[in-house]
């Protein structure tokens, strides 16, 4: 037991050595973690578009007509910048990128109001940000529910205030948004891409180191025989995995902590229960990109095979959308990354305020993933040396390493 500890620790150490001797790697480990999440949640600062700049195309010229307009332009949302003759002027406004959006007032919009039938009001939006088509959507849905009202109080005409309030609205209501207060972007997006950058920072340090030793033909197997250190593939895998988890501790309560503060995002979650079930994220996420690190055979291929995964896996979190909506197949593809159980507890607990039983299932999984990526890396690391030792030429004279 005291070799196991001791071989572990003179990897551990060797490890942190050689991450502090490569400039890449400190780049990957320790700038990119720091500069990466200010520089997303500062670009989703301001959390939601107002103002969206919207032309008209009043073909009714009416009192109400102009009524509607006028409370669009009132919202917070929208700001009708002027209007069109005809559609064909509203459409060159948005291809010049004067307007974002269209809103199509009908000739017969208020013959319609005043003989008690239903009318309609296009709104056209610029879909290059679906921002926009929520803004123009939601501003014309509110206008129109609240003229509705009024038509509808001066069509029954009850008279007394008590009367116009019940007619106006039957049951009241009131909106609550729950977890997200501001209804913003950032509120829901960031979480989820801290937790990937934990993941993906891991994933492009490790490589880069695997592929150093590849360009150099210095892997492991010449640090082992020529020191005349033995340390089986095992202890080795494990050794090098605290090293990094080591560093992301620390780099986890900047990410986690203390951006979100920074920017003010929904921090509901105990410290100590995010901290808890941190950890085996660590662990899963640093054997999950040992395990793949294997296959860079030069330095700069962790950036040709690995920059991209960012995007697919943070589509596949189910977060930018729905998890029930995911079909089964794609789920159990997710569910074999550490990022996916990590973004769905870390939002729960530190959003939502869960405990941690609520979170059990996806820190049982990440234990898992840990295990079994831990399992992967080590075959990994055996199959690597073995090649390796073709390449380089050397001949092992240790001890055959050992699981």
């Amino acid at each position: 037991m005291k070799k196991l500890f001791l071989d572990i620790y003179y990897v551990w150490v060797k490890e942190l050595k050689r991450i502090f001797k490569d400039e890449a790697t400190l780049i990957l480990f320790f700038l990119v973690p720091f500069v990466y999440p200010l520089l997303y949640t500062s670009i989703y600062t301001n959390e939601v578009v107002r103002e969206v700049k919207v032309v008209a195309v009043d073909d009714s010229r009416s009192s109400l007509a102009r009524e509607f307009v006028r409370k669009v332009d009132a919202t917070a949302d929208v700001e009708i910048i002027g209007y069109a003759t005809d559609m064909e002027e509203a459409e060159e406004a948005m291809r010049r990128k004067d307007a974002y959006g269209i809103l199509y007032i009908p000739e017969d919009f208020s013959r319609k109001l005043h003989t008690q039938q239903q009318t309609q009001v296009m709104v056209y939006a610029d879909m290059s940000s679906i921002l926009f088509y929520k803004n123009m959507l939601l501003s014309a849905t509110e206008v129109s529910l609240d003229m509705g009202t009024d038509i509808r109080i001066n069509t029954v005409g009850y008279g007394t205030q008590a009367q116009d309030k019940s007619t106006a609205q039957a049951v009241a209501n009131e909106w609550v948004t729950l977890y997200n207060p501001r209804s913003g972007f950032a509120g829901f997006l960031i979480p989820a891409v801290l937790v990937l950058i934990i993941q993906q920072t891991l994933l492009l340090g490790i490589s880069t180191i695997i592929g150093t030793h590849n360009d150099k033909k210095t892997h492991t197997i010449a640090s082992r025989l020529r020191i005349g250190k033995n340390v089986n593939a095992f202890r080795f895998t494990v050794g090098k995995a605290l090293a990094y988890v080591l560093i992301y501790m620390f780099i986890s309560v900047w990410i986690f902590r203390v951006v979100p503060y920074l920017f003010r995002l929904p921090q509901m979650g105990d410290p100590v229960t995010i901290g808890v079930f941190i950890f085996p994220f660590l662990l899963a996420a640093t054997f999950f990109s040992m395990t793949l690190s294997y296959f860079c055979s030069q330095r700069e291929f962790s950036m040709l095979l690995f920059v991209f995964t960012g995007v697919i896996f943070l589509f596949l979190s189910g977060v930018s959308w729905p998890w029930d909506a995911i079909p089964a197949p794609l789920k159990g593809i997710a569910y074999i990354i550490p990022s996916t159980p990590g973004i769905h507890g870390f939002i729960k607990i530190n959003t939502m305020g869960a405990t941690f039983q609520d979170v059990m299932p996806e820190f049982i999984t990440l234990w898992i993933h840990a295990g079994v990526y831990c399992l992967t890396a080590t075959l990994m690391y055996l199959w690597w040396i073995k090649n390796m030792a073709k390449k380089i030429g050397v001949v092992r004279t240790s001890q055959p390493l050992a699981l």
